[in-house]
């Protein structure tokens, strides 16, 4: 049974947006699918989805700065899933401005638009960056938030402004804060990927640091997690973690890796690939209870079936033409 209610997801041609726009395809729904306008017209991930699906979906491209592309694309739209957003923390560092314009301005015209046309629920996406190292594990919503870098300040900024819109005009704001989400078609530049890639095809697995410990969601846990926040009344005006409550080192990551991958290689740490020495967050490990008392969520994907798929995904597709993942 289709439903012919029509969603906007912005970010629709990133990781997690593409396969929440599948999620959302395959539930029935339809789609306008927000895309970044560029020369080369390409929709990202979208463009990998099975034809029968797409021709449920629209693609709008635009720029999530343009508060007036950002409401036309809202018009006619029952929710709206707000994931447009720059993410990479190392290029935070160079380029703050561009990250204020974008997840902090960007999402400004997400909720205008949103109050403009009227929506059943506007649906924000946070991150865990934005608590920082742990002050006490697991991390709950009331976590204090800690920037760390410039990238989690934006998305600080960010939330607060979606409450605001909340508290201030009564929009029905649903903040979601996912933990460390990883699965096929995220960027080589993450942690699993990086490391898997380098498994697969390098000499040797090069990173930052072994040490810090994170929280790892497998993609389809938090899609499925998106869907139960935006139907529950419970968490409107509110913010809600999507985590596993099991933390992984990085260098326990990287030997689960190599084992599933049949490849022994040596790791090194290079200067690089390390965050600033008081911008590295050590500890990252969330409670989900809330999201379970909210909206009957629980991850249910263990890591060692989450890094299967991940990886017989990248095997899948071969060498990435990326190299970046394999220089020191």
């Amino acid at each position: 049974m289709t439903d012919e209610r029509l969603i906007l997801v912005t970010g629709a041609g990133g990781f997690i947006g593409s396969h929440l726009v599948e999620g959302l395809l395959r539930a029935g729904y339809r789609v306008r699918a927000f895309v970044r306008y560029s020369s080369h017209g390409r929709a990202g991930w979208l463009e990998e989805l099975p034809p029968k699906l797409r021709a449920r979906s629209e693609l709008f491209f635009g720029d999530i700065a343009d508060a007036r592309a950002v409401l036309e694309a809202a018009r006619g739209c029952w929710r709206v899933f707000h994931l447009a957003a720059l993410i990479g923390i190392p290029s935070s560092y160079a380029a703050p401005a561009s990250y204020v314009a974008v997840n902090i301005n960007g999402t400004l015209n997400v909720l205008e638009a949103a109050r403009t046309v009227g929506v059943d629920r506007v649906l924000i996406t946070s991150t865990s960056e934005t608590y920082g190292t742990a002050l006490f594990t697991p991390m709950t919503e009331e976590h204090p938030l800690q920037p760390q870098s410039p990238y989690a300040a934006t998305k600080i900024g960010a939330d607060n402004l979606a409450l605001s819109y909340h508290r201030s005009f009564g929009l029905p704001v649903t903040l979601v804060r996912p933990f460390n989400t990883y699965g096929p078609r995220q960027s080589t530049r993450a942690i699993i990927p990086t490391v898997i890639t380098q498994a697969l095809y390098s000499d040797a697995i090069r990173i930052g640091s072994r040490t810090p410990v994170r929280d790892m969601v497998f993609v389809q846990d938090t899609v499925a997690g998106f869907l139960a926040l935006a139907d529950s009344p419970a968490c409107v005006g509110q913010v809600t973690n999507l985590a596993t409550g099991v933390g992984v080192t990085i260098g326990e990551l990287i030997t689960r890796i190599q084992d599933a991958c049949g490849r022994r290689l040596p790791v090194l740490e290079t200067e690089e690939r390390k965050r600033p020495d008081t911008s590295e967050v050590f500890t990252i490990l969330g409670s989900a209870t809330k999201a379970a008392e909210r909206a009957g969520w629980a991850a249910r994907f263990s890591l060692q079936e989450g890094l299967a798929r991940t990886i017989a995904w990248f095997r899948e597709r071969g060498r990435p033409a990326d190299e970046a993942c394999y220089r020191v």
